[in-house]
């Protein structure tokens, strides 16, 4: 499914029903099915009991209240009685039952989303809105949940109501039942004509409130942009375009269902007073008993009711077969990187890198972003990748860390092609530090062992004290135990990249890779942390990606990507004799830098 049509399906609120979605639905119900059927029988033996009142009332009323016979009236009300207490219990049993059970199927989907979505290839996620899959763990598990859960009970429930009453109806007198669903058809075509555009109304609201909650998320995430270009005013007449939209989108709804449903309980009533008419009649010639008719009507009003519900359950059903075809959409989907059938965990590795003739591209349709690139790395050295932004620096440590697969050609790791290796053996001996290191929400310590929860406490601490850290860290109010909030927002920016490259030297990679790492902090910080690396980075190999001189001249390799090609390699010495792409980078710098300090002296 391409990008376009996965974004469009979210706007979907209905799907026809499909029988394989079903049954793959029911599957999440098998684990529980004894316990189902327990409820089912709870709900079916609740109906029976409730079915049998109006007749008990017509005995009362009839034999009762008709022939002054109080021991009848007393019997019959402490069966009354009985029977709504064995009710409630049942009705408590069941309720407690189906959300245990409707929970765990949640838990159930949700975990095996979130479980599937970490195994997911990069490819998945690139383009495709957090939100959106987002809403694939928590809107649309909760629609198939329901179903699960309620709907199907409900049906069953109702259905067998709905076939008990008629069934009571035609053997109580088969002439009134046939009066009683005179107006059936009249019912059946409002439902059928308007119930359409209520639910419609309905998905346009729920449409319109998404809509309003982007545009909220959106203008907090950027509050510091809007305010800086002074787009207030601007936004505020979006949000009010937004706004409005939702007003009527909900106002229409209300009308539609605050004038269709009377309009349904009118029509039961018609049908109600007939039933009354011809009874009242039949009632006066003494061919039925007072108490008979009473018993008829109840049951009568009885009816109106399942079928609402089970017309709420057919759009619940719909529904949950847009949530199911979305949902199975990304169980389906394979991740395109993960263990081959032979693979093998990577033995500790010395950091020896060699690529040869690797090509890639991000889709099938689009060119190549890298083309036969070709080099090989020493065990410990330290290579630096320059070139313009897009010319395939980072896609080229992507593939190392295997986030993607080389289209064509190998990669080679001590001599072992990638592609044999383990994912969890090779990752664990690299670690990455990007230019806006993600901070999770915890504690510094937390962040910290994140790739190495076993390091000791003077482990953690040495790390600290190799990149600075420990200086931020003695400020905090809590040292290390501080609480860094969601994507690290109590740290400054250079702080959660020093805290970044704690991470992950904590976690003693044998390759480390820096894309743009210390473009994010300051001068000093960053000679501190290139003090630090000298020692720290000695016996490991290291992928440098950045743009500042001092960062990249003392590279044992330096590789110059162009267009994803290779156009130079060398150490610095080496590449400024060719006065090629490298040369002329570096004097382009050094003519910035000279020009800069000339403005500012």
């Amino acid at each position: 499914m391409s990008q376009v049509e996965w974004d469009m399906d979210e706007d979907i609120e209905e799907k026809p029903f499909n029988m394989k979605y079903m049954r793959r639905m029911l599957r999440y119900l098998y684990p529980y099915r004894r316990l189902m059927s327990l409820v089912v029988v709870i709900v079916l033996f609740n109906m029976l009991l409730s079915l049998s009142e109006p007749i008990i009332l017509a005995y009362i009323i009839d034999k009762g209240i008709g022939d002054k016979n109080f021991a009848v009236i007393t019997a019959l009300g402490i069966s009354l009685l009985g029977i709504r207490l064995v009710s409630w219990l049942f009705s408590w049993m069941h309720t407690r039952w189906i959300n245990f059970t409707g929970q765990r199927i949640l838990f159930d989907l949700r975990q095996q989303l979130f479980n599937h979505l970490q195994s997911l290839s990069f490819r998945f996620f690139d383009g495709r809105p957090a939100g959106k899959i987002m809403s694939r763990i928590t809107n649309d598990t909760n629609a198939i949940g329901e179903l699960i859960n309620g709907g199907l009970i409900t049906m069953v429930m109702e259905v067998t109501h709905l076939l008990g009453i008629v069934i009571i109806l035609f053997w109580m007198d088969w002439q009134l039942a046939l009066l009683s669903f005179i107006m059936m058809p009249l019912l059946y075509v409002i439902v059928a004509k308007v119930r359409p555009k209520i639910e419609g109304s309905w998905s346009r609201s729920r449409s319109t409130m998404s809509a309003i909650n982007g545009n909220l998320n959106e203008t907090i995430q950027g509050i510091r942009v809007v305010q800086a270009f002074s787009r207030q005013s601007n936004n505020n007449d979006k949000f009010n375009e937004i706004n409005t939209r939702n007003k009527k989108a909900f106002m229409r709804a209300i009308t539609l269902e605050s004038t269709v449903y009377p309009l349904v309980e009118m029509i039961g009533m018609i049908g109600t007073c007939i039933v009354v008419w011809f009874g009242a009649i039949r009632v006066i010639d003494g061919a039925l008993s007072l108490g008979f008719i009473m018993a008829f009507i109840n049951y009568l009003w009885r009816f109106w009711g399942p079928l609402s519900a089970l017309s709420k359950v057919y759009s619940q059903l719909l529904s949950a077969m847009a949530s199911a075809e979305r949902i199975f959409e990304v169980l389906d989907t394979d991740s395109e990187v993960k263990n081959s059938s032979n693979a093998r965990a990577l033995p500790p590795i010395d950091g020896g890198v060699e690529f040869e003739h690797v090509s890639f591209r991000y889709d099938d349709n689009k060119p190549n972003v890298l083309h036969d690139v070709s080099f090989k790395v020493k065990p410990g050295q330290r290579v630096a990748l320059v070139g313009p932004t897009g010319a395939g620096k980072s896609t080229i440590v992507n593939l190392l860390m295997r986030f993607y697969d080389a289209t064509d050609g190998s990669l080679r790791i001590d001599g072992m092609d990638v592609k044999n290796a383990t994912l969890e053996s090779l990752r664990k001996q690299m670690g990455i530090v990007l230019q806006d290191s993600f901070i999770f929400a915890g504690t510094v310590e937390q962040n910290m062992r994140y790739g190495n929860e076993e390091a000791t406490d003077e482990q953690l601490r040495k790390a600290g004290e190799s990149v600075r850290l420990d200086r931020v860290v003695a400020q905090l109010s809590d040292g290390y135990a501080t609480e860094v909030e969601e994507r690290g927002s109590k740290l400054s920016v250079g702080q959660r990249q020093l805290l970044a490259f704690g991470r992950v030297l904590l976690s003693d990679p044998r390759i480390l890779i820096l894309d743009e790492a210390t473009s994010s902090v300051d001068t000093e910080t960053e000679q501190h942390i290139q003090e630090a690396l000298q020692t720290l980075l000695a016996g490991r190999t290291a992928f440098i990606i950045a743009h500042r001189l001092s960062t990249i001249r003392d590279a044992d390799l330096i590789l110059v990507v162009q267009d994803g090609r290779i156009a130079e390699q060398g150490s610095h010495e080496a590449l400024m004799k060719q006065s090629g792409l490298y040369a002329n980078l570096v004097l382009t710098q050094l003519s910035m830098q000279e020009s800069v300090i000339l403005q500012t002296s």
